[in-house]
């Protein structure tokens, strides 16, 4: 059996039964199985429900009252107590939430999780109304932006992190904000429950990530490394695993050190020395690393030069560095614009003891890659963060500011603003939340091949998944960015003269947005990995998939809108293709790369409005029209400079 039960699984399923007989039920429901759940009193599922301050005695009662009450006169046969159809579909479902959570055996926490997850009957609807669900987590993660780290937020962005005797001194508040998450289990979310994570996908983690940034960008920053530790558990041996998993999850923080002195994005010239010492089997690093986000963290993710005599990305490898074997001094802090809260380090390693993770020569080919696509959607829920602050600060500013005797957005002018402003913010969402969908489903489909070999239609869908979510990554990244240093920019406007003072939390949300167009890849590092699913067409046959959903009548026009400026989209990109001329083809690439972002956020924007018209509307409406405008811009520049 591909995914067997545990022990405890077994114990459970018996007590279920148990349970089902001791109330004279003819019948296995779910609600036995949580009962079982209870009574078998140990594993994840119980510190769930205890984390989440669940009276357990009090759950147990609840269940037997919503149960029907048995009679003395009835008689059951235990033979014939089985599961029902119900119960019998919760069994197979956590078999796949064991899957997806990439664990090798089904345990309590994946009965609980599939219990919830099949919806319609007593034990859900109990647990629902305790609110053990999903969006409890990010309940908690909400509770703390708004009572800890936004309040914290200017205080953190005025001190700052100091450097002393080669080591970092977190701001007071930044030290309150860590202890805050790690108390409510808010580190290792991405992280398989065996290791002590909460085991979320992409888009619960985004989401967090997104509510952090609007809270503080800096902190986010610090916060989200531990996706790091994603790259530890998809391609470090068990070993590494065990040995680094559960201390992310228990709360220690993360960095990922690629940058140096003379090799910004250019990550083929690392030189960064590791050299294997077979008298102490062991690696030690040797060399400087610059920018390094949260440099002096507890376990650090390294790209150093392996193989001697290489100078490219062959002789690359990825290691794993432990702050506890000491042998790396923090040089200097960089005095940045923005996030201040965030240290940014100039490492010195000296002979600092360090873990292959992988293999040799596959840390830039394979490992950076995969890292800086997950980073690259964490700044992108970065930007969005960071754009719904401007957006409410400005939106509020509008309301309480008056000139000409009324609030500010009673003025046309004004009002348009937040209007775009609101529209760019959600179209961003939209693509964000997409494409980190797109990354759960393939990478749910690698996991299962882990245990089992995939059917030639799964397989065929996780290259799909795969290649759309490599496709729209860079665009979440660059697009998203460029958007929010717009919004930021015009929340500054909004706000006119007192944009420019530190009492307003704009003047900061204007230097934190500048990075997100710079870091993991600046935008035209993204155009450059975008550019080819431009040319290749890849991006207009997935605009056609988008075109194709049908929308409500009130939507009708943005949507015809679309259809046509698409058509321009495509007749351009083919006009250029027709020249054949690289140098014409590169000149253009960002123009063509934008048209294309802006089209797909317009159609996602709109889908999301055909769904919740009264949440989404209104920015469709809006953001179509700007979209419009942008894209025809970039045409008229386009024709002209081919035929000129």
């Amino acid at each position: 059996m591909n995914n067997p039960f545990t022990p405890r699984v077994s114990d459970i399923i018996n007590y279920s039964k148990e349970e089902a007989i001791r109330l004279r039920h003819s019948y296995i429901g779910p609600e036995h199985l949580l009962l079982g759940i209870l009574r078998e009193g140990e594993g994840k599922a119980i510190e769930v429900l205890f984390n989440l301050q669940i009276d357990l005695k009090q759950l147990k009662i609840e269940i037997e009252n919503r149960l029907p009450a048995f009679q003395e006169s009835d008689a059951i046969d235990e033979k014939d107590v089985n599961f029902n159809d119900v119960a019998s579909r919760i069994l197979k479902l956590c078999i796949l939430e064991s899957k997806q959570m990439k664990c090798e055996a089904v345990d309590s926490e994946h009965i609980l999780l599939a219990i919830m997850r099949q919806k319609n009957n007593k034990a859900s609807q109990l647990l629902e109304e305790h609110e053990v669900t999903y969006d409890k987590v990010l309940e908690i993660v909400g509770d703390i932006c708004t009572h800890i780290i936004a309040p914290n937020a200017a205080g953190v962005d005025k001190e700052g992190p100091v450097c002393a005797d080669g080591k970092v001194c977190y701001a007071f508040g930044t030290t309150q904000n860590l202890q805050a998450c790690k108390q409510a289990g808010l580190m290792g979310m991405s992280i398989p429950y065996q290791y002590g994570g909460l085991n979320f996908s992409h888009v619960p983690y985004l989401m967090a990530a997104d509510l952090v940034s609007a809270a503080d960008a800096g902190f986010v920053n610090l916060w989200a490394l531990q996706d790091c530790a994603q790259t530890i558990y998809e391609f470090g041996s068990e070993e590494l695993k065990e040995k680094f998993l559960p201390r992310v999850c228990a709360g220690e923080t993360m960095s990922m050190d690629l940058t140096e002195p003379d090799s910004g994005s250019d990550l083929q010239s690392v030189q960064l020395r590791a050299t294997y010492s077979e008298e102490d089997a062991c690696w030690y690093l040797n060399g400087v690393k610059r920018f390094i986000t949260n440099g002096d963290s507890d376990i650090h993710l390294v790209l150093a030069r392996s193989e001697e005599g290489t100078k490219d990305g062959r002789g690359l490898s990825m290691f794993i560095y432990d702050k506890c074997d000491g042998g790396v001094e923090v040089r200097r802090i960089e005095h940045k614009m923005g996030i201040k809260g965030s240290p940014t380090c100039e490492l010195v390693y000296k002979n600092a003891k360090a873990y292959l993770c992988g293999e040799r020569r596959l840390g830039l080919i394979k490992y950076v890659m995969s890292l800086m696509n997950g980073a690259r959607l964490g700044i992108a829920a970065q930007s969005a963060g960071i754009s719904q602050a401007a957006y409410q600060e400005a939106l509020e500013y509008a309301k309480h500011r008056k000139q000409f005797g009324k609030p500010i957005i009673e003025i046309t002018a004004v009002a348009e603003m937040l209007d775009g402003m609101k529209a760019k913010l959600d179209a961003m969402r939209s693509l964000l939340y997409q494409t980190a969908r797109y990354v759960d489903i393939y990478k749910t489909l690698e996991d299962i091949a882990k245990q089992r070999k995939l059917t030639s239609e799964e397989r065929l869908e996780q290259k799909k998944y795969a290649k759309m979510a490599d496709a729209l990554t860079p665009l979440a990244k660059g697009l998203g960015g460029e958007l929010c240093n717009q919004n930021v920019y015009d929340c500054v406007q909004v706000h006119g003269g007192s944009g420019l003072m530190k009492e307003y939390t704009c003047e900061r949300l204007y230097r934190d947005a500048r990075v997100t167009t710079i870091y993991e890849g600046t935008t035209q590092m993204q155009v450059v990995a975008a550019i080819r699913y431009v040319t290749s067409g890849f991006y207009a046959s997935m605009i056609d998939e988008l075109d194709a959903v049908p929308v409500s009548d009130t939507l009708h026009s943005s949507h015809a809108l679309l259809t046509a400026l698409s058509r321009q989209y495509k007749d351009v990109v083919q006009q250029i293709n027709e020249t054949k001329n690289e140098a014409i083809i590169e000149a253009l690439s960002r123009r063509m790369v934008e048209m294309a972002g802006y089209i797909m956020m317009a159609y996602l924007l709109l889908h999301d409005a055909n769904r919740d018209e009264s949440l989404f509307g209104k920015s469709a409406h809006v953001f179509v029209r700007w979209a419009n405008a942008e894209v025809m811009k970039h045409v008229v520049y386009i024709q002209t400079y081919i035929h000129s």
